[in-house]
């Protein structure tokens, strides 16, 4: 059995496609696009997509996890996944309008959740393209105000994330 080297590709049979991001004694640790980070042992039952050879010359992790978050938000729209408070699992939000006799509107809570994170991802793409930008540095700090005071906005979502570390912040 030949060892894989960080940025193989692989498709693992209970969690899908994912990339080798470590090489710990017992297993790797490979970024599923479904199922997040997981340790896998050498021999788990995976395909090899793409073979990358081990290297003496180890990147730090900083810089793959960077870099493969990066390659899946351009090319697959992946964000990072984002845990719903356990509180709000399986229930519903109930829109009532105001004039009487019309229907009201359900939307499961996960749903309206998935586009509230995926709002976040999006203006964090924004920034970064700001700040890579060819802007004079004014322009840049004019635009980032007002992405600012967008975060600003969310923050009433804030409620709905599981771990404080999601959370919109302006």
């Amino acid at each position: 059995m030949q060892l894989l080297g960080i940025g193989s590709r692989i498709k693992h049979e209970n969690y899908g496609p994912g990339v080798v991001l470590n090489i710990k004694s017992d297993g790797y640790e490979v970024t599923f696009i479904a199922e997040g980070t997981r340790k896998i042992k050498f021999d788990a039952p995976f395909e090899t997509i793409e073979a990358v050879v081990m290297s003496n010359d180890m990147v730090s992790m900083f810089d793959v996890e960077r870099s493969l978050t990066k390659i899946l938000q351009k090319w697959m729209d992946a964000t990072e996944i984002v845990p719903l408070g356990d509180r709000w699992k399986g229930g519903k939000m109930i829109l009532e309008p105001g004039k009487t006799g019309l229907a009201s509107k359900e939307i499961p809570v996960e749903t309206f959740f998935h586009k509230i994170v995926m709002m976040r991802d999006k203006l964090r793409v924004l920034e970064q393209k700001v700040n890579a930008s060819a802007l004079s540095d004014e322009e840049k700090v004019d635009i980032q105000q007002y992405i600012s005071r967008c975060y600003g906005s969310m923050t009433t979502f804030n409620i709905l994330f599981k771990e404080t570390e999601h959370q919109f912040k302006s």
